[in-house]
């Protein structure tokens, strides 16, 4: 295959310890369960144990007892789901104290319509979509292994969920493009990405991105680090663009175009997660109820299948005590339901494969632009040299295959 290079690629790889996961709350669920009942003085126990695991206090007069009325529904729930023979766990992780309404006002913060999902859904790229006896995808894909992923985050009592899913998505491409994982500010998206957004109170992925690309980049988790609430715009910081993207797609509206995505990059993905269940997950494959109100910012990071059963695997913000490690695998290709699971495929967006990389020599620009056709990937590097007499453009090929860059 014929080759041109005219300017340097710079191509690495980075390699993460595998993501261990610690399925069990406090050992219950490995000792108790509703054959088993326990009695109340056992039951303040293990509260008095939780209480201690995550750090909670209370100061309002019988704030500790009310939480201890909840803690005991909630445990009751625990009991009679882990009975019986399902595909996933809950348990008595950070949320056990809380009732379902409660989790739902603290830790949801999507905001999505229909109207503007119907115009989504006319308007989605084709870069992924999926064509049968044409495409053929890796049986499982986990971007975790591949250092797109950074460690796991706490969006706190704040519903910035939308912030948090944006930033890995564009942590993820910067990644493989670059191959540096650089952390990036959901609290810049939190504080200034107001024209469509509303900080802890809600916002859209879509509209994160639109602010990325209007406010030419981001700063780092480091310089604007994240503090859990609304605040005034640092414009110091807001203009410390370190990454940037040069626009946004969604992906179209069917779970194999979703499928093709993640191959690719990890994918900013909204669903609905105000069930109790997932409130309480714990691990395995959640194949619950859920419908298609969407109310929860996350993001696909790899798919596979177990004992069977499809999955997505899921990035949360909800730190690493939740599910498996902050992360929980959502069951994939439901038969009948076009929204896939939990509403999944109908927000997923994502920042294209295009990068700009700063040159500390000179000051013309390299701009590296990945786009795929078909299952090969080809990279276009253009270098401008500024001559008197105008500008001339070279651009390098590097056609890459199944992960490998032949040049």
């Amino acid at each position: 295959m014929p080759v041109f290079i005219a300017a340097l690629l710079i191509l690495s790889s980075a390699v993460v310890s595998a993501h261990a996961t610690n399925f069990s709350i406090l050992d219950y669920n490995n000792k108790h369960a509703a054959s088993n009942p326990q009695s109340e003085e056992q039951v303040k126990g293990l509260y008095e144990r939780w209480l201690a695991k995550h750090g909670k206090a209370y100061n309002g007069i019988g704030e500790k007892d009310r939480r201890f009325q909840i803690f005991k529904d909630n445990l009751k729930f625990v009991d009679e789901h882990n009975s019986g023979n399902r595909t996933y766990k809950v348990g008595l992780n950070q949320f056990a104290d809380l009732t379902n309404e409660e989790f739902r006002s603290l830790y949801l913060g999507t905001r999505s319509d229909a109207k503007r999902r119907f115009v989504k859904s006319k308007n989605a790229s084709r870069r992924y979509a999926f064509r049968a006896g044409v495409d053929e995808l890796p049986e499982s894909v986990d971007w975790r292994e591949r250092g797109a992923v950074a460690p796991i985050k706490n969006q706190g009592t704040c519903g910035s969920c939308w912030a948090f899913s944006t930033v890995a998505a564009v942590e993820g491409i910067n990644q493989i493009v670059t191959g540096e994982m650089i952390t990036l500010s959901e609290q810049e998206l939190v504080d200034c990405d107001k024209t469509q957004n509303a900080g802890c109170n809600g916002g859209l992925m879509d509209y994160a991105f639109q602010f990325i690309i209007s406010n030419g980049g981001m700063d780092t988790e480091a310089d604007y680090p994240y503090r859990g609430l609304d605040g005034r715009c640092d414009p110091t910081r807001k203009n410390a663009k370190v990454v940037s993207i040069d626009g946004y797609e969604d992906v179209p509206h069917d779970e194999r175009a979703l499928q093709k995505a993640v191959a690719h990059q990890p994918v900013s993905v909204a669903i609905e997660a105000s069930g109790r269940a997932l409130q309480l997950y714990s691990s395995g494959v959640f194949t619950g109820e859920c419908g298609s109100q969407l109310d929860h910012g996350v993001v696909a990071v790899g798919y596979g299948t177990e004992g069977g059963v499809d999955y997505w695997i899921v990035r949360n913000s909800w730190g690493t005590e939740w599910g498996e490690n902050g992360y929980f695998r959502l069951e994939r290709n439901v038969v009948g339901n076009p929204a896939g699971k939990c509403g999944i495929v109908m927000e997923a967006s994502y920042p294209p494969r295009m990068v700009k990389i700063r040159q500390s020599r000179t000051r013309d620009p390299v701009i590296l632009q990945l786009s795929e056709t078909g299952s090969i990937l080809v990279i276009v590097v253009s270098k401008v040299a500024r001559f008197s007499s105008g500008a001339l453009v070279f651009i390098c090929f590097c056609w890459s295959l199944d992960g490998f860059c032949f040049y």
